[in-house]
């Protein structure tokens, strides 16, 4: 499927452009924000080509599609105004409250900025490994050249946070940008560098170090976006687009210098050093909860809210002892989904798990999670195991990140400090990770649904035939009322092949399956979706409910029998839901086959158009004697 055909999905199925409030991407998800999330059709979109999974987390609709996520997300621009800042759009009617709306902040902020953050935090751990080997010097111009390339989104952080958050808030980036900016101000830097005592109208300010800081723009912002609103209301519209701005940057700066800047600094170094002070107490065990946890934390969104401690500690110490345990926990699931790969015998999933390992080596998660580990159980708690023993290993080794990107093979330079301290028990523990969590997964096994379905359909043609005494011919009495539909024309191979038999398909009008003849049930599925049944002459009859229910695992269908009954025709088998049957997104059109059609010299339809229940369907003529086992 294209892009731009998948964009037009995910834009319909999210409930349409006008459901849409605000959307930014992420690594491998499309973060909506909608205003009514019951329009959105979750269902249809989990089943659409090209979309991993769908989840709703701290007040987001988010759409998994993998690496494409950018390509997706720019065509979704081309053919919509989504992406239009300049639009008027509707205010959601309510946002997430509490620890929800914490996460969809901080996930919206950060989330545009993650991947220049990570080619900027592989580029600065490839200088921290030719300064330490000797390859270059910091001395030399080249060196500086490409630190300054490296180290400028970390220093001037506070402009990118300030668009980003402006953005979220709806609020004026571009006075956002100049308020960050003076913050970091030359003159201002001199100030806190220099110990010059500083006071605003005779008030004493307390100069922070604001480069590379996080929570100071963020407060000031928020409240900028607010006094904003307030002003455009108030102002008479000749004069706002001037005198707006003019207040927010005389009490917006001030404000932040006196009260936000110092506020932000001294919480984020709180959490960030309760956070060092407890792997400090114990870093094996600090380490094996954060191998453990981290993509737990990812799954529900939670993981948003150490994003900002992790660079905060870079910021503040110039390394971070947090971020590497919880490496761990991506190798853990790269080598549960590669567990997967060697484990599985059906292809597509095999495939799949392949593809998802070699991703998920780069830092990129989701398609291994939600595609490979969560669905089949095992081999994420396989993963979840494998992470805690890594993440141990390399607490306990000391392992520091002196840069921020989303850790992955390629992101494994950022860990290499001076004399390479830590290091090599990070890569002791990733590997060790991989590994456990490969063979745990392998050893556990897990059921393949794929596989299962497979095997389903073929006990369908072999549990069907039981073989009985002479086999005369024998009328087949229509066991279900609606359309006759050509087998021929049945969406799956395995009965419109005539592989299982000769036969024909109705398309139901009334959930009902009743026996078409006198007989015995011979198979029950447990599933609900199918049964057989042998007439005393030997006729063996397959109904099969619709295409793939089997998926259903037994939703929507009551059945009526037990394996042995007797029945006489007319009696009811099986009833089931075409509605909630088809909500599901499965057909309904149901095979009804003759299993023992070789026993046969003809198989011949009666009836075309509508049918009734117990009126005449097939005809089979010239049936074979065969003694019954």
């Amino acid at each position: 499927m294209s892009q731009e055909k998948l964009a037009k999905e995910i834009v319909e199925l999210v409930g349409g452009e006008k459901n849409v409030v605000s959307l930014v991407h992420c690594a491998t998800r499309l973060r909506f924000v909608l205003k009514d999330d019951a329009k959105a059709d979750k269902a249809k979109l989990e089943k659409t080509e090209g979309i991993i999974a769908v989840k709703e987390n701290g007040g987001q609709f988010q759409v998994v599609v993998g690496n494409k996520v950018p390509e997706v997300y720019n065509a979704i621009g081309q053919i919509s105004n989504i992406l239009d800042d300049s639009s008027e759009k509707e205010k959601p009617k309510k946002s997430a409250k509490g620890l929800g709306g914490i996460i969809d902040v901080i996930s919206s902020i950060f989330a545009p900025l993650l991947g220049v953050m990570a080619g900027a935090g592989i580029l600065k751990g490839l200088l921290l490994i030719a300064s330490n080997v000797g390859w270059l010097e910091t001395t030399e111009s080249t060196y500086k050249i490409l630190f300054a390339a490296a180290d400028s989104l970390f220093y001037f952080l506070p402009l990118l946070l300030a668009v980003t958050t402006a953005r979220k808030f709806q609020g004026n980036m571009f006075v956002a940008m100049t308020i960050a900016g003076a913050l970091i101000y030359p003159s201002i830097v001199t100030l806190k560098a220099e110990g010059t005592p500083t006071d605003f109208f005779g008030i004493p300010v307390i100069l922070m170090n604001y480069s590379s800081t996080v929570i100071p723009i963020i407060l000031a912002v928020i409240v900028m976006s607010k006094l904003e609103k307030f002003f455009n209301k108030v102002l008479h519209e000749n004069v706002k687009n001037f005198v707006t701005p003019l207040f927010l940057l005389v009490i917006t700066v001030p404000l932040t210098l006196l009260v936000f800047g110092p506020f932000g600094v001294y919480v984020g170094n709180a959490i960030a050093s309760g956070l060092v002070a407890a792997f400090g107490f114990s870093p094996l065990l600090a380490g094996a909860v954060m191998g453990a946890s981290w993509q737990l934390l990812v799954i529900f969104g939670i993981h948003w809210g150490l994003i900002p401690v992790f660079i905060n500690n870079v910021a503040v110490y110039g390394r971070d002892g947090v971020k590497p345990a919880a490496t761990a926990s991506i190798f853990a699931q790269t080598g549960a989904a590669f567990g997967v790969m060697l484990k599985t015998k059906n292809k597509k999933l095999k495939t799949l798990a392949g593809s998802s390992t070699l991703t998920a080596l780069f830092g990129i998660t989701e398609p291994a999670i939600y595609g490979v580990t969560l669905p089949l159980k095992r081999p994420f708690i396989a993963g979840v195991i494998g992470g805690a023993v890594g993440g141990a290993i390399i607490g306990q080794a000391g392992t520091q990140a002196f840069a921020s990107g989303a850790p992955g093979l390629l992101t494994l330079p950022i860990f290499y400090g001076p004399g390479g301290e830590g290091f090599p028990g990070l890569i002791l523990g990733i590997c060790v990770s991989f590994v456990v969590s490969a063979a745990l997964t392998y050893i556990m096994g897990f059921k393949d649904p794929v596989e299962e379905e497979e095997q389903e359909k073929s006990t369908e043609s072999t549990n069907a035939s039981v073989r009985t005494a002479d086999s005369l011919d024998q009328e087949v009495l229509s066991p279900i009322e609606g359309t006759i539909v050509e087998l021929t024309e049945v969406p799956d191979p395995a009965f419109s092949s005539g592989a299982m038999g000769k036969g024909i398909a109705i398309e139901p009008a009334v959930g009902r399956v009743v026996a078409p003849f006198d007989g015995t049930i011979t198979v029950a599925f447990k599933k609900k979706h199918a049964l057989a049944v042998v007439s005393d002459t030997g006729a063996e009859i397959l109904v099969h409910v619709g295409v793939d229910t089997v998926k259903l695992d037994g939703q929507h269908f009551t059945s009526h029998i037990q394996e042995g009954d007797r029945v006489k025709a007319g009696d009811l088998l099986l009833e089931f839901d075409i509605a909630a049957i088809k909500v599901a997104g499965y057909h309904t059109v149901t095979p009804i086959i003759v299993t023992n059609s070789a026993n046969y010299e003809e198989v011949v339809p009666l009836t075309t158009g509508e049918v009734r229940v117990q009126e005449p369907l097939l005809t089979l003529y010239g049936g074979k004697g065969q003694e019954q086992e």
